[in-house]
């Protein structure tokens, strides 16, 4: 058989077939060391590698893991990033100008809090400090100093008089004054790591979440505190909190998998999701905005790939399907925002149950999503060393 050149394969449509007299050599091929079949593209050909990326603008100035965000309460291009890099910065929304970086941070930096008013950020970092930094001048206003651990969460007082932390590595919570730079209270009682807490939004109490399988409600006009444990309560660590608008109910999420509702007056567990629950570590929390203790609806994500929506009795209107788990998630008026493992974002319609969107970009799992004062943006930031933001005005 004659041999055919290049421009005869090109002008001859009909099969070309070979004979042994063109073999020139035999070799012995493991089949285990051929690529699989999608490892050369996608079935249209196309190297379909690059992901569709849907942000509308991405924050690349970390060099290492994203961990967490905030959205100003009163500027809605205006953002802060913290993370594994010991760097923290501010930025802004579709401003090509010079983000202004939060220097002195000897560790990683894991919690981010807007005051109330917007005129404060706290940074809260792993070298066992909480920053303060004033906003309008970009200065450090004050440091604050956290005895023996690295700092798990930040939060503000309503009122922005006081700002709240608690560590992974030590069972006590901490009080600050900023505008004195000093402490004003140490709640002591945990016997573990203080996982979460906040302030309720009258200012009148403090709930705390420990790796002790406890919660504790610290009343600040009495300083009583009621200790919420035992059989009906959790088996396992806390893992994350939610208090509702009106002060007057704590939904919580353990490594059990078990959600507990707790009437924050009297510390009374009111409901527990026994019968229906999480098949591994509920990972955040959080109550409809509009939640009060007549009227409530909460979501719970988890590492078990799934987000929970759940009616007043604690029963599931809608469980939600993810391809991995749940790492975080935001009430959106009608809809649910959830980040995950995967790196996507998908909205959930509350009503149905129906994911009516996903949103691509992230390589790597989300760490954390915040939407923006004026609801039009999400925020999400990413161990892929990025922070994006997404459009969802269509789901004010």
């Amino acid at each position: 058989m004659s041999a055919l050149t290049s421009n005869d394969y090109e002008e001859n449509d009909e099969d070309v077939f070979l004979d042994e007299s063109d073999i020139i050599n035999e070799y012995d091929v493991d089949a285990e060391e051929l690529p699989d079949a999608d490892e050369e593209g996608g079935s249209d050909g196309e190297d379909d590698s690059d992901e569709v990326d849907d942000s509308i603008h991405i924050f690349t100035g970390h060099t290492g893991e994203v961990y967490t965000a905030a959205c100003s309460p009163t500027d809605a291009a205006l953002v802060a990033t913290g993370g594994g890099d010991d760097k923290g910065f501010i930025w802004k929304i579709n401003n090509g100008d010079s983000p202004f970086e939060l220097h002195g941070h000897e560790d990683s930096v894991s919690n981010l809090s807007f005051s109330p008013n917007g005129k404060f950020l706290a940074s809260g970092s792993l070298d066992g400090t909480v920053k303060v930094w004033d906003i309008a001048n970009g200065e450090l206003k004050c440091t604050l100093e956290y005895p023996n651990g690295g700092i798990a969460w930040v939060r503000w007082h309503p009122n922005g008089g006081f700002v709240l932390a608690g560590s992974e590595d030590n069972s006590s919570v901490c009080m600050w004054n900023p505008d004195m730079a000093s402490y004003m209270h140490v709640f002591s009682g945990h016997a573990s790591s203080v996982t979460c807490g906040d302030f309720t939004p009258d200012g009148r109490r403090i709930c705390t979440g420990s790796d002790d399988a406890t919660l504790r409600i610290w009343d600040l006009e009495t300083s009583k505190v009621n200790v919420v444990a035992g059989h009906f309560y959790h088996r396992e660590g806390l893992t994350c909190l939610t208090i509702s608008s009106d002060s007057s109910l704590a939904l919580t999420g353990s490594v059990d998998g078990l959600v507990r509702i707790v009437n924050i007056s009297t510390g009374k567990v009111l409901s527990s999701s026994s019968e229906c629950k999480h098949s591994g570590s509920v990972e955040f929390a959080a109550f409809q905005p509009s939640s009060r203790s007549t009227s409530w609806r909460a979501a719970t994500g988890g590492l078990d790939k799934k987000l929970i929506i759940w009616d007043q009795d604690l029963s599931p209107r809608w469980t939600c399907h993810h391809t991995e788990g749940v790492t975080c998630l935001v009430w959106l008026s009608r809809h649910i925002a959830t980040g995950c493992v995967d790196g996507k974002i998908r909205i959930w319609n509350i009503l149905s149950g129906v994911c009516e969107k996903t949103f691509s970009g992230h390589c790597g799992a989300i760490q954390s999503i915040k939407r923006t004062c004026d609801k039009d943006f999400l925020v999400s930031v990413s161990v892929d060393g990025t922070a994006r933001v997404f459009e969802i005005a269509q789901f004010k």
